[in-house]
């Protein structure tokens, strides 16, 4: 299932929305095109540096930790970041208000990173807590999660397969939540198959998101249109 829009307005232009995204692209296009393994050297978080059981790789991983989440692994990582955070963003910062938004963005990719890191040193291989760790998806999630919260009578234009359809926007997330568990604990059973996806950064930011709303929340938001 994909995206297209949902039928919620905003008050007010999402100023810092737009600017993530904006940091979001110019970082990819900026610094990591012309090098790409060389930016993920450097800014990448790799969760063995934190329990010491590899060399540090870059810059320190509490750096790391939020440098990681401007960078990407290819152009359909960051546009489909990139989609989410364009449909879903503008509605929970219009509720919670600027600087609480980007406060909830910020340690939302933190506890997300947290999540996944536990899960990987507890769980995982060695060789799986060596690889790094990039993207915005963590944040993202958080706000996935207060979108539930806040808008749980929303609705979601979706592309389907090959339909365009519109759907209640808490049956997307919480579909959207429950594949990122299913896989997770996939990932978790066969190791080999993991794919290089952080399931468990998915589900901890999207916790995370859900929790925070209400106690963040400035305004309620705008009634959607039908």
């Amino acid at each position: 299932m994909l995206p297209l829009r949902d039928n919620v307005p905003t008050r007010s232009v999402p100023v810092v929305t737009y600017a993530l995204i904006l940091a979001n692209v110019l970082v990819w296009v900026l610094y990591q095109l012309p090098d790409l393994q060389g930016s993920v050297d450097e800014l990448a978080f790799h969760p063995c540096e934190v329990e010491s059981s590899c060399p540090t790789v870059g810059q320190d991983w509490p750096i790391t930790a939020v440098t990681s989440m401007f960078l990407h692994g290819g152009w359909l990582h960051l546009l489909g970041n990139m989609l989410f955070l364009w449909i879903f963003g503008n509605n929970v910062e219009d509720a919670l208000g600027k600087v609480r938004f980007l406060l909830l963005y910020l340690v939302g990719g933190l506890a997300a990173t947290a999540l996944q890191t536990f899960v990987t040193l507890s769980y995982a291989s060695e060789l799986d807590a060596t690889i790094p760790n990039v993207g915005a998806s963590g944040a993202i999630s958080a706000v996935l999660g207060a979108y539930l919260v806040l808008l749980p009578n929303a609705k979601v234009l979706t592309l389907i397969l090959v339909f365009v359809r519109e759907i209640p926007a808490a049956f997307f997330l919480l579909a959207w939540f429950a594949f990122q568990l299913l896989d997770g604990s996939a990932a978790l059973a066969h190791p080999e198959q993991r794919g290089g996806v952080a399931f468990f950064a998915h589900v901890g930011g999207f916790v995370f998101g859900a929790l925070v709303a209400k106690p963040l929340q400035q305004r309620q938001p705008l009634m959607p249109t039908f």
